[in-house]
């Protein structure tokens, strides 16, 4: 792997309605990145499961988050860091990630259900029902001390959140 500095990895993360794509969309553009967005790297069976209310398991999610490490570790290969939005919500999913990019940066972006729920409610998203977001909660495994990355909370502003997250001393 071929990382350099000022050419990061990072992964956006959360629970849905954190707003991966909203922070990874303005991270990106601020650092000059592409963006990813991990719902697109859905199988279509995998979404057509979503959207029927039902969870993913971990060998549904697999084949996904290979989809996300090989992304990542093309941007890095190319000398050219990415932003990719992905809910990486175990510790064991962001281990297949890093297992592609070892150095990758988690963004985690944290909150209490209630705000998280409320954005559900107020948005639409083609495959992600809210019905789905307990779940999510459930499996969800903060980013714990050994992993190379930093939570922030979503009641932040979306530029704040960006500012801190390119202010983080971990992160450069």
């Amino acid at each position: 792997m071929r990382q350099t500095a000022g050419t990061p990895s990072i992964v956006v993360m959360g629970v849905s309605g954190s707003g991966k794509s909203t922070i990874g969309h303005l991270l990106a553009d601020v650092l000059k990145l592409p963006f990813s967005d991990g719902d697109a790297l859905h199988s279509p069976e995998n979404i057509a499961t979503m959207a029927a209310g039902n969870a993913l398991t971990d060998s549904d999610r697999l084949p996904w988050l290979n989809s996300v490490g090989l992304i990542l570790r093309d941007f890095d290969d190319a000398g050219v860091g990415a932003v990719v939005a992905c809910s990486a919500l175990k510790v064991s999913y962001r281990d297949i990630i890093r297992s592609y990019v070892p150095d990758v940066f988690f963004v985690f972006l944290d909150g209490p259900s209630e705000i998280v729920q409320d954005r559900i409610l107020a948005r639409s998203h083609e495959f992600m029902p809210a019905s789905l977001l307990a779940s999510q909660f459930a499996h969800l495994e903060p980013l714990t001390e050994n992993e190379r990355g930093i939570k922030i909370d979503i009641q932040f502003s979306p530029a704040e959140i960006v500012d801190q997250i390119t202010n983080a001393a971990e992160f450069s």
